[in-house]
């Protein structure tokens, strides 16, 4: 049955080459062949590309290549960039939140929960200091949170579990699913936003840097407050040239350092040998994020920016680790699944509210595994 020779569409069987990339070449040694019509693939051959391509089985069949867009804007900060399709990386990663998403929605429309009212409660003409003052009211934060806290990473996970507290899902994976040979491109994105009224969704690539995904995180809670889906790549932690986008870096940088304590604190920094490096230890940001800050604030010239910015290019700058937290699996998938979408699978399970194979599903965790972390995550609870 496996040696039957099959015929794809040669159109179809390029597009899906030129959207996985040129590994393909190396793992089908025969596939210029099949390109050429030269040769047919067996059934098993066909299989083993479809699923190396991360494209469905049945795609290979169509008449002709499927249109595959996001379903949100994907703002990329280099003016000029041609239009790219998104990435099958991106793209399943993207699908596999929207239904968590989904399914969260329907659990606590089901449960009786109300529609969260900071979700779109705010415009892109709203003043930044009075969108950062509602965030931080609603995060139940006080605007010295950051300088209390002593390194990023307790600084990012203090963030994300505010964020969590008021409804929002907030997830953190560098990493397609459980598929760490599936490696997610910071260059593509550094985040995505999906905003629902009772589950609105954050994803942080787990790639990046923990400076920046503290000011990726902030973005994307600006997007929340503005009721703007998105995905992004903030490429040097700038904006693409949009209103929206525009207006959340704006809300972010106001959040994360704020105007009056950074004056404040102005004089106290520039006595330091390292300036930005002393705004961005206090407010837990990058220096780039640091030194932008105190340009558009009037505290440094065009010229000391730039000067900077060029050392900070040159590789002179530090950014805190990139990569995922967790010293272990369990705490690994507390991130890529979010604590607090988990817990509620968890707690549905328990109700009876949710099959096991549902959640299996859901989470990507089966049998044993999500036994496991079932444990992990209550013995983690308070």
């Amino acid at each position: 049955m496996t040696s039957i020779r099959v015929e794809p569409n040669l159109q179809v069987l390029a597009w899906a080459v030129k959207r996985a990339g040129a590994h393909l070449q190396r793992k089908f040694p025969r596939l210029d062949r099949w390109l050429s019509g030269a040769e047919k693939p067996t059934l098993r051959q066909l299989e083993a590309f479809a699923r190396a391509a991360s494209v469905p089985f049945g795609y290979l069949f169509l008449s002709e290549p499927p249109e595959e867009r996001l379903p949100m804007p994907h703002f990329r900060t280099v003016e000029g960039m041609p239009a790219e399709s998104p990435s099958p990386d991106l793209l399943e990663t993207v699908y596999i939140m929207q239904r968590r998403q989904a399914w969260m929605r329907e659990y606590l429309i089901e449960q009786g929960h109300e529609a969260l009212p900071f979700v779109g409660s705010v415009n892109v003409d709203s003043d930044p200091q009075e969108v950062s003052l509602q965030m931080r009211k609603v995060l139940g934060l006080n605007v010295e949170w950051a300088a209390n806290l002593r390194r990023w990473t307790d600084a990012l996970r203090f963030l994300q579990e505010r964020a969590e507290a008021a409804g929002i899902l907030v997830v953190t994976s560098s990493v397609v699913g459980n598929n760490t040979r599936r490696k997610l491109s910071v260059e593509e994105f550094r985040g995505f936003v999906l905003v629902d009224e009772y589950a609105p969704l954050v994803f942080i690539n787990g790639a990046d840097g923990k400076a920046a995904q503290m000011f990726t995180l902030a973005h994307e809670l600006a997007h929340v407050w503005l009721g703007e889906s998105a995905a992004f790549d903030l490429r040097n932690l700038q904006p693409a040239t949009d209103k929206l986008e525009e207006a959340c870096n704006r809300i972010a940088a106001e959040f994360l350092v704020p105007e009056d304590s950074l004056r404040t604190f102005w004089t106290e920094a520039r006595r330091q040998s390292d300036s930005f490096q002393a705004i961005a230890r206090r407010f837990k940001v990058s220096e780039i994020v640091a030194a932008r800050r105190a340009l558009d604030l009037q505290l440094i010239t065009r010229e000391d920016f730039f000067a900077f910015y060029e050392a900070y290019q040159r590789g002179e700058g530090k950014a805190p680790a990139s990569g995922e937290e967790g010293g272990n699996f369990y705490a690994t998938q507390t991130m890529r699944l979010g604590r607090r979408f988990a817990k509620t699978v968890i707690q549905a399970v328990r109700e009876g509210a949710l099959l096991y194979h549902e959640a299996y599903r859901l989470t990507g965790l089966y049998g044993r595994t999500f036994e496991r972390f079932k444990e992990h995550l209550i013995g983690g609870l308070p």
